[in-house]
């Protein structure tokens, strides 16, 4: 529960941090080419600050663990370029692009490790 609640922290105050900077993260996402930015800017904030309540709180905790872990993974390709990186940016997204791949892993070992839920129809 501790790791959980650990790694929803980071997610989380990053989702805070960016709903407080909106136009920023906006702008930001705009130089990254997607389209529609605000768009986007909302549903990262939503996954940001929603997924580690709920990943804290255990729900659906396998799927929803392989879901923060591609996102995790795309977000270190998409915004931890290293290999595009200046020099004097290098090492950081570097070091971000291998944090996120290591978060990634731990969010797959929570799904491998989770119980597995069964809904049905009855309840």
């Amino acid at each position: 529960m501790l790791g959980r609640i650990l790694i929803g922290l980071l997610f989380f105050i990053a989702g805070v941090r960016k709903i407080l900077g909106f136009s920023g993260t906006v702008g930001y996402f705009g130089s990254l080419g997607f389209p529609l930015p605000e768009v986007v800017t909302v549903l990262v904030i939503l996954l940001e600050v929603g997924g580690p309540i709920l990943f804290v709180l255990g729900w659906q905790l396998r799927p929803l663990s392989i879901l923060l872990a591609i996102y995790t993974v795309l977000t270190a390709v998409i915004a931890h370029r290293f290999w595009a990186a200046d020099p004097a940016q290098f090492s950081g997204q570097l070091n971000n692009f291998f944090k996120n791949i290591s978060i990634a892993g731990a969010f797959l070992y929570v799904a491998a490790v989770a119980p597995v839920t069964r809904k049905t129809l009855q309840g």
